[in-house]
């Protein structure tokens, strides 16, 4: 399969058109383009570069099935042609966070983003550094409903689920901590237009 070949669209263009799809079309995702919406969201920010998240992609329609009970019923999960699970593995970044070190700090910033994560979390219990990966794991989150639009897809964020549930299904360890569930399709509806608080509401200039 090829890329999708309409312009994308701008960081505005994106934001702007973005809406919560719960009805998709019936047809599979690109995968070229399922992998440069991956890719885009995987350049998110993070403190450290820590890059705490991780992405499991669900396209299998009995597993999806699964997964939609684990999420109280809700039909999007079936209904769109694939599902992220975003989610935390502060663990995983732990064992192998000389892997964040940028190259060009060569050896010394390996060992110095060993020592400067282990002073930070060292003495955290597994749930309290869990809560600060996930912290993280949420900004690429929102990276990635943003990407996924640029190439015209949609989705809708989603926490209503067992997350017990789903780390048994997806085979995921105890200690991880989920940013959320994304399906993620063409729309076959156009949802709601955005109803937000104004900025002068929601802010305060200082």
């Amino acid at each position: 399969m090829t890329a999708t070949t309409s312009r994308p669209l701008s960081v505005t263009e994106a934001i702007e058109s973005r809406r919560s799809i719960r009805k998709y079309l019936p047809e599979p995702m690109n995968q070229d383009d399922l992998r440069e919406i991956l890719r885009l969201a995987s350049l998110a920010p993070s403190a450290w570069n820590a890059q705490t998240w991780r992405f499991a992609v669900i396209q299998n329609p009995e597993l999806q099935a699964e997964l939609q009970a684990a999420a109280y019923g809700q039909g999007q999960v079936t209904n769109a042609p694939a599902v992220i699970v975003v989610y935390s593995d502060m663990e995983d970044t732990l064992n192998t966070v000389e892997e964040t070190a940028h190259p060009g700090m060569g050896e010394e910033g390996r060992s110095g983003q060993r020592k400067t994560f282990e002073g930070a979390f060292g003495a955290q219990d597994v749930a309290q550094r869990g809560q600060w990966g996930l912290s993280q794991a949420n900004i690429a989150f929102g990276f990635l409903m943003v990407a996924a639009r640029s190439l015209g897809y949609d989705t809708v964020p989603m926490l209503g689920f067992q997350p017990d549930k789903v780390r048994g299904l997806l085979g995921l360890p105890e200690h991880v901590q989920f940013a959320g569930m994304l399906p993620i399709g063409k729309r076959a509806e156009d949802g709601f237009p955005h109803h937000r608080h104004s900025v002068e509401r929601i802010t305060t200039f200082y």
